[in-house]
């Protein structure tokens, strides 16, 4: 009877060697290749230039940690409950990444290419042409009732640091593609739709820049989970050190108020 075969194109080994990505990975691998290049070379499996090394790098930084966010604060109160269990408080942080917090970089690269693949034509050559395009998709999303991904911040209402940042290191890398070009065009003219100014924010400009780089759209949340992973093993090195998770659990326990119960409902009807 034939055995079956699973091929694969990422690591196997022997008695003797590892192979990665068809390179040994203790000689070609170890100590020569970085590991933002590496998790960008696993993903595509195609060596990335040093170029899309240093905007990818740049995301992961951008992503890493942004304070006592709750993927954060429910890191370190997993750690205080089960301090035999590092794997389950960073498991837990990484769960929370999602709409609110770190999905927005798969949301709004999801966005921007689906709006660009709609496009019947050429794509802009210009601002005038991306500004164009970027009004009717606002106006597009504020008539069906829907927010624009990528747009608002709830600290960083005057802009966020990262957004400028991050477009400034694709543009000198001539990486800046249509993906960013449509997303800092829906920074310059969503006043005109919304009557008000909001800023790109870092997660949704960090999809942009992952789609650019020709990233598999299904696994943009996956980069933000890796660049949060450092971030919350930072945590928990700092919740070692100065531990601030007992105060958040008593915070809440000694100031709970005990209120009347209140039956759920739904609105729908009674049978």
């Amino acid at each position: 009877m034939d055995r079956p075969e699973y091929p694969t194109a990422l690591g196997a080994s022997d008695l003797k060697t590892i192979t990665l990505l068809g390179h040994d990975l203790a000689e070609d691998v170890m100590g020569t290749v970085g590991f933002g290049e590496l998790a960008f070379w696993l993903a595509t499996q195609r060596r990335p230039a040093p170029g899309e090394v240093r905007v990818f790098e740049a995301v992961l930084a951008a992503l890493a940690d942004h304070g006592f966010t709750p993927t954060a604060i429910v890191t370190r109160l997993t750690y205080l409950s089960a301090p035999d269990s590092i794997q389950g408080a960073l498991a837990a942080g990484l769960l929370g990444g999602g709409s609110r917090f770190l999905g927005v970089t798969e949301d709004s690269g999801r966005f921007l290419h689906d709006v660009l693949s709609s496009v019947d034509g050429e794509l802009p050559c210009d601002d005038g042409g991306w500004d164009a395009l970027a009004l009717a998709t606002v106006k597009a999303q504020r008539e069906a009732r829907r927010f624009v991904p990528g747009l608002g911040h709830h600290v960083h209402k005057e802009g966020d640091p990262r957004t400028p940042r991050l477009m400034q290191i694709a543009t000198e890398e001539g990486l800046f593609g249509p993906h960013l070009s449509l997303f800092a065009a829906i920074g310059r003219v969503h006043p005109q739709v919304l009557g008000k100014t909001l800023p790109l924010n870092g997660a949704g400009v960090c999809g942009a820049a992952l789609a650019d780089l020709g990233l598999p759209l299904e696994l943009l949340r996956g980069f933000a989970l890796l660049a949060r992973t450092a971030g919350l093993i930072g945590q928990l090195a700092e919740e070692l050190r100065r531990p601030v998770g007992n105060e958040i659990f008593l915070s809440v326990d000694l100031n709970n108020r005990s209120v009347a119960p209140e039956p759920y409902t739904d609105g729908g009807p009674r049978g």
